[in-house]
């Protein structure tokens, strides 16, 4: 992987906490409306982390496929993450 490591890990590990958060609010019956808004936090920080991912994918491994000439492997792959990502 060539994103940052370390912001990257950073974003999970917080969105891993929040998970663990959310399912003590669960298990405590909180309020249905702060369980959602802590889920939409935890979203949030998943993408932040996909789309760290993603942009150094793009610099590097796009970018590498390119310049040797094969990049069709590589469109196609983003091409499936963006259909994903727009579901």
């Amino acid at each position: 992987m060539k994103a940052d490591k370390t912001s990257v890990n950073r974003l999970l590990k917080t969105a891993k906490g929040q998970i663990e958060g959310v399912l003590g609010m669960i298990e405590e019956d909180r309020y249905c409306i702060d369980i959602c808004n802590q889920i939409l936090a935890i979203q949030s920080l998943l993408k932040k982390a996909n789309k760290e991912i993603l942009k150094a994918h793009m610099n590097s491994c796009v970018k590498e496929a390119f310049e040797a000439g094969n990049e069709a492997e590589k469109i196609e792959e983003i091409l499936a993450i963006l259909d994903k990502i727009s579901k």
